[in-house]
């Protein structure tokens, strides 16, 4: 099975949060205001669809290539056990188109596909995987005994009228599914003329209602109008789940967003290729050319690699009544650039050259697509690398698609040469700056952070080829603005004035140019931009916006390559020396589950045998259920009364597993539980089936518990007990990666705080408060050579020291021009006396005291003890 990147696992613990809070509060909104407030980022109010007010309506963004149909696999897992509460839930998979529709059928209908793999491993192969043109073959045992998933698109449900239609209309085939389906069962459609007006229809979309499934939305913001509303109401869904890379945003009628991921995550996690280096070119023949140079470099340097790659450049052509077409990029690759024909695939409309090619095939041939809007939706080569548009490239969304072609990286791994590991783009355009401000609207429309889409697009800094081959690129002076000015653009003033390092020039095809060199000020973008039509105004004030973020772009230490490394703190156990953390803290503690209590305690169930209720608390959350009579439990149907205390304890084992507890210990720790709460608690197999989900919720808390308490144990005796031997050492040093920072957003704020910072942004810092005036402060210390915002809960990306529970990041790292390596955690004047902080303050001094003087670990505060601010805190540290 496919195992997940930590986004795609914190994506699903994140969505699995939120559906058991909704779960046991029994209120959506209150559940995502909740998970909102504890956020860095909160979204916008949460917006239910009228009707459906109780049934949770969340939203995953992720960007292209981020694996949005992996997640969407594993959530019919997490929400049939977090909310859902079923062993085989219904599900509706809707997409946005049949092209989509086909390939995520074929892909859930093969067995060894890694979406299959998710959904069978969850369920035990007991999987049922339908189109929507074939529900008629649903049986109603197929909807007991399996998970059903049945594909559609969006417009298939999404029409006004709802007559002729298959799906809404009466069909004696779904008789045996409302068989035991009361007549005044209220919600459902009823016949509406004939001998059997008023009845219940046997339709489908009866059949969803009466299940109400967890509905899958991939491509969410395709689908986000009043009808889709309205048909999401007539199915009445339990769940709905979109995934986008570009949810709607807007506070009236937007996606509740509550897991986002950028994209320098995916890049961390080796899905994609950045940065995406940009070379404009006068016209392009020269854009071509340098393509084909860049596929042929790269192509050798693959040879190195060890895996199977074959580079490949997608053309972007024009459309027929332009001037670039398919045929002109044709023969110009045929007869100017010497390509054999046979590697050239044609891929529009009308010529499908690409049908029936596998392009992983080791004896495939082709290396260049050339397309005009965009490849079929859905395809997928991680071989293409480089982009080369001859068209305009504000063509919109056919930039995007093509683009998000060259961003997937070869198996998902990192490649050894550098050059691999990037995306390349050859386009037609007068200057880089016009050039970057197009890519990076393509970019943030694919999901891209505005901050990364500008970090992510970068000029080339080095030459790539050698002497030998023809020159691609070369360090140069800085790129002036250059606008294309129409008629109507009023610079006469230019002519009048001339200032300096400004011009007015025809170009080769007649039209006007103005050319803008160096900085430009305040006063000069108002002349500008006011001299524009009000039409091109906001067009311009961006292109002015862009050329000044490349005017200030300067390197970064990371981007020069320098290292920076922090010293970690290890324990020597049986003379070697180990990384301290969670697991070292177990294996010393050498926890055992059944040395813990197995019965729940009164506070975990409480039985009220006069209101013949019984109920669960969970994390303050009490969850009722009522006691049956024995003669009352054949009438309920939903309740197998053949399951004995071993089947509970094996359906409890698999959703409570731990990875570190044996099998054989935890289904003995679930066994005791199991005969207690029959034995002491008096309740019966049917009460305890049904109530077996939250059974299960509570267990893992628990255990949970339990585990946290025998780490803490450790904990104390590994690091501060009279025995422990702990040294804060470089040899098991953390280094910070310089091409990785997956922060999941960036500072915005008008304050220069990146001249020292180790990576060229700033990730998850404010742009005001307390925290954000530490920052300031570090940045201005003389003895800071760099330092870092330090990422929390990234632990492959930034340095972290144990606790006795999880994993403490510091708000900050810096190395000093000396060597020595400052560490400070900031904490308001509310938090600074927890026991949160003492414990982050005990293991920090621990740090510093056993680093040998080449580590400083500082808890600043607002205003400390002495009085002194935080500058004066920090400088007093460091000298």
């Amino acid at each position: 099975m496919l195992i997940l990147k930590p986004y795609q696992r914190r994506t699903l613990e994140t969505l699995k949060r939120y559906l058991e809070a909704a779960r046991l509060s029994g209120d959506p909104k209150c559940a995502y205001d909740e998970l909102m407030q504890a956020a860095e980022t909160p979204g916008r109010p949460y917006l239910a669809i009228d009707g459906l007010e109780t049934a949770p309506y969340v939203c995953v963004r992720i960007p292209t290539g981020g694996g949005k149909t992996l997640l969407a696999a594993h959530t019919v897992a997490t929400a049939a056990t977090s909310y859902l509460e079923q062993d085989f839930p219904v599900v509706l998979w809707l997409v946005s188109t049949n092209t989509i529709r086909s390939q995520t059928l074929e892909a859930l209908k093969k067995p060894h596909h890694p979406y299959r793999e998710a959904i069978d491993n969850a369920f035990d192969g007991r999987v049922a995987v339908f189109d929507i043109a074939e529900v008629e073959t649903i049986r109603p045992q197929d909807l007991i005994e399996r998970a059903c998933v049945i594909v559609g698109t969006m417009a298939t449900l999404r029409v006004d009228k709802t007559e002729g239609r298959r799906i809404y209309a009466h069909n004696e085939n779904y008789e045996p599914h409302f068989a035991r389906v009361t007549p005044n069962t209220p919600g459902l459609e009823r016949i509406e003329e004939g001998p059997d007006r008023g009845k219940i229809k046997f339709s489908f979309a009866n059949l969803l209602h009466l299940h109400k499934p967890l509905v899958i939305m991939d491509e969410a913001h395709n689908a986000r109008t009043a009808l889709t509303f309205e048909v999401l109401q007539r199915i009445r869904p339990a769940c709905i789940v979109e995934f986008t890379a570009t949810p709607d945003t807007n506070r009236a009628s937007g996606s509740n967003v509550i897991c986002r991921v950028s994209a320098a995550e995916l890049k961390a996690e080796e899905m994609i290729k950045l940065p995406i280096i940009l070379k404009e070119h006068k016209n392009w023949q020269e854009a071509v050319r340098d393509a084909v140079l860049t596929r042929k470099k790269l192509e050798e340097m693959a040879q190195g690699d060890g895996a199977f790659i074959r580079p490949i450049v997608l053309f972007q052509a024009e459309s027929k009544e332009r001037e670039v077409t398919v045929e002109v990029v044709l023969k110009h690759l045929v007869e100017n650039e010497i390509i054999p024909r046979e590697r050239i695939a044609i891929a529009t409309g009308s010529q499908r050259e690409l049908d029936g090619i596998d392009l992983f095939d080791r004896r495939c041939k082709v290396e260049y697509i050339i397309t005009v809007e965009a490849l079929k939706e859905g395809w997928d080569c991680s071989f293409a690398y480089v982009f080369c548009s001859a068209a305009n490239i504000h063509s919109g969304k056919d930039v995007e698609q093509l683009l998000g072609r060259v961003l997937r990286m070869p198996y998902a791994e990192r490649r050894n040469q550098d050059e691999l590991n990037k995306a390349y783009a050859f386009v037609s355009s007068p200057s880089f700056a016009q050039a970057a401000n197009d890519l990076h609207d393509r970019l943030v429309s694919m999901g891209f952070e505005e901050e990364e889409a500008s970090e992510f697009i970068q000029a080339p800094q080095q030459p790539l080829f050698s002497e030998d081959d023809l020159p691609l690129w070369s360090r140069r002076e800085p790129e002036p603005l250059v606008v294309t000015c129409g008629e109507d653009y009023q610079y006469e003033w230019i002519k009048r004035e001339a200032p300096a390092g400004i011009a007015l020039e025809h170009g080769e095809g007649g039209d006007l140019r103005l050319t803008v060199r160096g900085e430009i000020s305040d006063e000069l973008e108002e002349r500008i931009v006011a001299a524009a039509p009000k039409k091109a105004q906001a067009e311009l004030r961006k292109a002015i916006v862009s050329h000044r973020r490349y005017l200030l772009k300067t390197l970064s230490p990371s981007e020069r390559g320098e290292t920076f490394r922090a010293p970690r703190l290890c324990v020597m156990v049986q003379g070697e020396l180990e990384l301290a953390e969670k697991e070292l803290f177990l294996d010393v503690c050498g926890w055992s589950l059944l040395d813990f209590p197995h019965a729940l305690t009164p506070s975990e169930i409480a039985i009220d045998e006069g209101a013949r209720t019984f109920e669960f608390d969970i994390k303050g959350k009490k969850v009722v259920y009522s006691l049956v009579d024995l003669e009352e439990q054949l009438d309920l149907s939903h309740v197998n009364t053949d399951w004995t205390e071993a089947n509970l304890v094996r359906w409890l084992d698999k959703n409570v597993r731990q990875p570190d507890v044996r099998q054989e210990v935890i289904l003995e720790f679930l066994r005791r539980t199991v005969a207690d709460l029959r034995e002491r608690c008096g309740l019966d197999m049917a009460a305890l089936v049904r109530s077996r989900f939250i059974l299960a919720k509570l267990l893992v808390e628990k255990i949970k518990g339990f585990r946290q308490e025998a780490c803490g144990r450790g904990y104390q005796e590994t690091l501060f007990g009279p025995q422990s031997g702990v040294e804060t050492t470089f040899d098991y040093a953390f280094s910070y990666d310089p091409n990785v920072y997956p922060a999941g957003w960036y500072y915005q704020g008008r304050f220069d705080l990146s001249k020292k910072h180790y990576y060229p942004v700033i990730g998850e810092m404010k742009n005001s408060g307390e925290e954000f005036e530490c920052a300031c402060a570090i940045a201005a210390l003389k003895e800071v050579k760099h330092w870092v915002r330090n990422l929390a809960n990234q632990p492959r990306a930034s340095f972290w020291l144990p606790t006795a529970t999880d994993r403490f990041y510091p708000d900050f790292v810096a190395e000093l021009h000396d060597g020595r390596i400052l560490v400070v955690e900031y904490k308001g004047e509310a938090y600074k006396t927890n026991d949160d902080s003492k414990e982050k303050r005990q293991i920090g001094m621990l740090w510093e005291e056993k680093s040998g003087g080449k580590g400083l670990f500082l808890m600043a505060e607002k205003r400390d003890a002495q009085g002194r601010d935080v500058y004066r805190q920090l400088a007093e540290k460091v000298r």
